[in-house]
């Protein structure tokens, strides 16, 4: 195994434990995993506990009716699975009826986009089949920040200031719970959400007294078929709000969406690199696009080229662009579609789509491998135009939170929490939280594969990863940013794995990413040829990069590359040694391990 180059210079420390390591997105969220975990409770229960805080804390990041894709090995099983966690669109969703309303591009705020919200259901399903602990023990933590407050981050209140205005004017019961005297409150002072603890008490109380199974079931059925789903309905699907369309819409939802939803678990997509197999969600989220730049990246020699240099940054960007091509064009659910991802993750295919790329020439098409791109996917300069004409600038979507833990028994979770945003869809009253808008991801192309459809998965970019080594978990990683998530995550795979940086290094190098092909959140615009470079990056580099038609944007010194990581590492001894890192970028990502 490589060892570290000292190349780079972190800025925090690699933690290191012998029992456990968790990394989350917000330091609280860690500190509460950390506890379950010390109490005896295992990595999905730590997740729960977890996961649900960082709803309570990072509300424009995630929250209670958002998405949580995960990536999950259980030691009794000994055995992979992807857990959903991604709702599907309502019953009344169609094309036509998308079409009567005169949308043309599904929005990305208010209430017509919403899906049934996946979130809750997927953690209570998760405690129940692989966890130890009740409902009371992994959602009192949260109930505890939500009713007593905790300190707000320059992030939170930065999103707030932004969305004030359209509260106050628009969004009355957003504005009763993000606002303080008509005003964003101010960042490092107490924020408190005296109705989310409400919520998390009633879910306990639903629960309590009863067997761990029966009780997450109770407070499930409560969300989802009792005086919580009730309570939605009654808002979402009786007041219009205004949107990005221009017009005011209600939400499609029924109580038969809600009443019908069941969490899945599937076998992860995955492919072989290097001595490693790299697990990833599939193709109702972006992850398989991972998969398929790994595999064409076995078909060069990364290594020889040199750490981020000119060549292995053109070669990753090029790997990348025909990967996410073929994205744009076989994705979506493939429970409603047909994804042929064998082939697209078999190494003949991988070989051919290798052979595309020219070493000297930045490629600025948009090159799908034995599909032609359809109609809304347009080619080439052909891109620009063709989603310069949705309108809307795109800012009601919000960002994404991370979550990765191993446990003494080893079990290992990598959740990728996101959606319920606070800025994207007005507050529910007396619940506290908002709807999530994950549906602005559907095309409303027939025939393709992320078209729109009753009961379907809109893909996502939501993209946890698991890698295992010798048929066991080596790492948990991945990183919030949208269409940069894989595409940050590869690169800290690449640091450390080829590179031989420890974790933290790995996750504080210089990053790189591409606008090249069309964005995964409304209006769907794209910049073909962009390359963003963090100042970090050699000058040379980047001008040899410019040189060969790369449309170069250039970004702070910190400004993409959010991976946050847990690893195990098997000593000669027999024991393991488990460390974790979270990226400083990620406000407040922070590590633990004991």
């Amino acid at each position: 195994m490589p060892t570290s180059t000292g190349r780079t210079s972190g800025g925090r420390p690699t933690v290191f434990g012998r029992r456990a390591a968790v990394s989350t997105g917000h330091y609280l969220a860690t500190e509460i995993a950390i506890h379950v975990l010390r109490s005896g409770g295992n990595a999905f229960d730590a997740a729960v506990a977890g996961g649900v805080a960082l709803q309570v804390l990072k509300p424009h990041q995630n929250g209670l009716a958002g998405e949580v894709p995960a990536l999950l090995w259980s030691a009794a099983e000994n055995r992979p699975w992807a857990l959903s966690g991604h709702g599907p669109a309502p019953r009344a969703a169609t094309v036509d009826r998308f079409r009567r309303l005169g949308v043309r591009s599904i929005p990305g705020d208010g209430f017509l986009p919403a899906i049934v919200p996946p979130a809750f259901a997927s953690y209570m399903f998760l405690l129940k089949r692989f966890g130890t602990r009740t409902v009371a023990d992994v959602l009192e933590p949260a109930m505890a920040l939500a009713a007593h407050g905790f300190a707000m981050t320059d992030g939170l209140r930065e999103v707030i200031a932004a969305n004030a205005e359209r509260f106050r004017t628009q969004w009355p019961t957003s504005a009763a719970v993000w606002l303080r005297d008509g005003q964003a409150p101010a960042a490092a002072t107490v924020f408190k959400n005296p109705d989310l603890a409400r919520t998390l008490g009633r879910l306990i109380e639903a629960a309590a007294g009863k067997p761990r199974g029966d009780g997450c079931d109770a407070a499930a059925d409560l969300f989802y078929r009792g005086a919580i789903a009730r309570e939605i309905l009654d808002f979402a699907c009786g007041t219009p709000v205004a949107d990005a369309t221009g017009g005011a819409h209600a939400a499609l939802l029924t109580a038969d969406d809600l009443a019908a939803y069941r969490p899945a678990l599937e076998p992860p997509a995955q492919v072989r690199w290097r001595d490693l197999d790299v697990l990833k969600c599939p193709a109702w989220t972006q992850g398989p696009a991972m998969l398929q730049t790994l595999a064409i990246l076995r078909h060069v020699d990364l290594a020889a080229m040199g750490h981020n240099s000119a060549d292995a940054i053109h070669t990753v960007v090029e790997a990348m662009k025909l990967a996410y091509a073929d994205r744009e064009v076989y994705y979506g659910d493939p429970a409603c579609a047909d994804v042929p991802m064998d082939r697209l993750l078999s190494d003949a295919y991988a070989a051919r789509r290798a052979a595309l790329i020219d070493p000297r020439r930045a490629s600025l098409a948009l090159r799908p491998g034995d599909r032609p791109p359809l109609a809304d996917y347009a080619s080439g300069a052909d891109v620009d135009a063709a989603y310069a004409a949705a309108a809307g600038d795109g800012s009601a979507h919000g960002d994404t939170t991370k979550l990765d833990i191993l446990d003494p028994a080893g079990n290992a979770i990598s959740v990728t929490t996101s959606g319920g945003w606070l800025q994207s869809s007005p507050v529910i009253p007396g619940l506290g939280f908002p709807l999530g808008t994950r549906g602005q991801m559907f095309s409303l192309t027939p025939g393709h594969p992320n078209c729109l459809a009753p009961g379907k998965r809109p893909r996502s970019t939501l993209t946890p990863t698991l890698a295992l080594r010798n048929g066991m978990p080596h790492m948990v990683f991945g990183s919030p940013g949208g269409d940069c998530q894989d595409q940050w995550a590869l690169q800290f795979l690449l640091n450390v794995e080829l590179w031989g940086m420890s974790l933290q290094e790995a996750v504080e190098a210089p990053t790189f990413w591409s606008a090249h092909w069309p964005n995964s959140f409304y209006p769907r615009t794209c910049s073909p040829g962009q390359l963003h470079v963090e100042s970090r990056l050699d000058e040379a580099v980047v001008a040899d990069l410019a040189s060969r038609g790369h449309r170069i944007q250039r970004e702070a010194a910190f400004a993409g590359g959010n991976t946050g990581a847990c690893r195990v590492q098997h000593e000669s001894d027999g024991g393991t040694l488990l460390s974790a890192a979270a990226s400083p970028r990620l406000e407040p990502a922070y590590a633990l391990a004991f």
